[in-house]
């Protein structure tokens, strides 16, 4: 067991790609699923984690439990220690400028939430503006159109081809001098589309409009820099990330942090209270209210340490093989009808069988070990457009295999066998 964070660079993962080594760092893949070895493809919703995480986890709960900020005990030094040393990990993760552009949420549905109530309220008014994509998860749908209905402001929706590719030329045209807000997605959880995020925040810039982008789906894949993307607002979540779930985070320009109203209101995010008034505390703590989720900061952290200490291009060149590798499986199979098939996608392969209902399909890949996502993705727009009611959604990340690719393909055609 490593003793905590600070030593979980020499946790199993070495710089080269050694899958053998890297996949031991993941207990959980090392099981029998209804009686085969388990397939685990539905990284998109949610990583597995290694066991750097769960032993910081475990150090933090066994050692350092204690609630951060003001406490006068040696337990609560260290545990606001270890969570403000992960709030830097973050901020080189991301190469933010300082650490008060981190903001620890739940996820990236509380980050995107965060934005919308706060910068949102105090300035999209009627007559501007919000353009988004029409391949957004919901929770980059849902929480623009609460904000339009209130406040009188136009959605705008960026149209998105039959490859699954958004139209830039669509976007320019829907963008104008009203335009308060630009929120699109870096990476589509349901087609794996990479989008133009420079080239989009470079165009809302020149418009004085705001940008906010969901990572997602990105940040696993490959290095984020928020500075030289320079967008103003950049949302992830920690359980696509390797990291332990119920805990994200929200970088935000600090310019644009300090003007903006607080989220929720309690102890922490306070300065002063008295029955004459209140009085706020400063970035971050601003926007965290309430004891945080002190366990999940420091594996997030550790997650990241983790991920950091492997060679990132030679995991993204793997990821690319076995994308690769899966698109020409599934043309050697006439009933696969591919959904998604931008030519810059990240490691997701979205499908349907013909003939028969995605839900099937995955209890079928179920039985015999492999395990993928099925349903809207939570994009139901996206899939209106493709008028199917769902896909089938494998997603690749480093520690799978070629062979589990195979066992995929292999799975898929006694699938046929039962349905078709």
């Amino acid at each position: 067991m490593t003793t905590g964070v600070a030593e979980v660079v020499a946790e199993g993962a070495s710089k080269a790609l050694d899958l053998e080594t890297i996949r031991k760092d993941f207990p959980i893949l090392d099981q029998l699923v209804n009686g085969h070895p388990l397939v685990y493809l539905d990284n998109a919703a949610t990583t597995q984690k290694p066991k750097a995480v769960m032993d910081a986890l475990s150090k933090y709960y066994s050692n350092d439990n204690s609630n951060v900020h003001r406490g006068a005990h040696e337990l609560s030094d260290r545990a606001t220690q270890a969570f403000e040393d992960a709030r830097v990990v973050v901020q080189k993760f991301l190469n933010a400028e300082a650490s008060e552009e981190i903001i620890w949420t739940r996820g990236t549905t509380e980050s995107i939430n965060l934005v919308a109530q706060t910068f949102g309220l105090a300035n999209v008014k009627a007559g501007n503006n919000v353009i988004i994509s029409a391949m957004e998860h919901h929770s980059n749908i849902v929480p623009w159109q609460m904000l339009c209905e209130r406040t009188g402001a136009e959605l705008r929706v960026i149209p998105v081809n039959d490859q699954g590719e958004l139209q830039f030329d669509e976007f320019l045209k829907l963008l104008d001098a009203e335009t308060a807000l630009v929120s699109v997605v870096h990476v589509s959880n349901a087609l794996g589309s990479i989008n133009p995020v420079k080239e989009i925040i470079d165009a809302a810039h020149q418009q004085n409009a705001k940008v906010l982008i969901d990572g997602a789906q990105a940040v696993a894949h490959w290095a984020v820099d928020v500075q030289a993307l320079d967008c103003d607002f950049y949302a992830f979540s920690g359980h696509k990330l390797f990291g332990p779930t119920g805990i994200g985070v929200l970088y935000g320009k600090k310019a644009l942090l300090d003007a903006m109203p607080p989220y929720q209101f309690g102890g922490e995010m306070i300065e002063q209270v008295s029955f004459s008034g209140t009085t706020f505390n400063k970035l971050p703590y601003k926007y965290e209210a309430g004891t945080p989720n002190i366990a999940g900061a420091i594996g997030l952290a550790a997650a990241i340490k983790y991920l950091e200490a492997l060679d990132r291009s030679a995991l993204a060149a793997h990821e690319d093989a076995l994308l690769e590798h899966a698109k020409k499986r599934a043309a050697e199979i006439p009933e696969i009808q591919l959904v998604g098939t931008a030519e810059k996608k990240a490691s997701v392969l979205s499908f349907l069988i013909k003939g028969a209902h995605p839900h099937d399909v995955g209890t079928l890949l179920d039985q015999q070990g492999v395990a993928v996502r099925t349903g809207h993705h939570c994009a139901m727009p996206i899939m209106d457009q493709y008028c199917i009611p769902g896909t089938v959604r494998a997603s690749f990340t480093f520690y799978n295999t070629i062979e589990e690719v195979d066992a995929l393909f292999d799975a898929i055609n006694k699938v046929k066998m039962f349905l078709l």
